[in-house]
């Protein structure tokens, strides 16, 4: 299947923004370094720390399409692991709150695997 380059080029801009604003939000918002910090991560400060690394380095890559394949991977594994740990559990309370909760880290995912491929 044929997609026009310039569909590519707003797709990477999306993914690479959001990632980027996520990444940074997490360094200077303490509301958000707080609710990472309390999810019971094992060495949940280093792991901010990588996160931080990966969602903004990977999102500087694929907005300057450069190796953009190999920085989806570890943005896929970021989002399947936001979703298991945050959205999941809202299955056992609601489902349209989880359904909507997911909707944006499902088109996240989404994006990540079409850059991919």
């Amino acid at each position: 299947m044929y997609v026009n380059v310039h569909t590519m080029s707003m797709i990477r801009y999306s993914v690479a923004f959001v990632f980027i604003v996520s990444g940074t939000m997490k360094i200077v918002s303490n509301e958000v370094a707080a609710y990472f910090l309390s999810l019971g991560l094992p060495s949940a400060h280093t792991l901010l720390y990588v996160v931080v690394f990966l969602e903004i380095g990977c999102g500087i890559c694929i907005a300057a399409n450069k190796w953009v394949k190999y920085a989806s991977i570890p943005l896929i594994i970021i989002i399947i692991g936001a979703i298991l740990l945050t959205k999941i559990p809202l299955l056992h309370t609601d489902v349209f709150n989880f359904l909507f909760q997911v909707r944006l880290d499902f088109v996240m995912l989404l994006l990540l695997i079409a850059l991919y491929f």
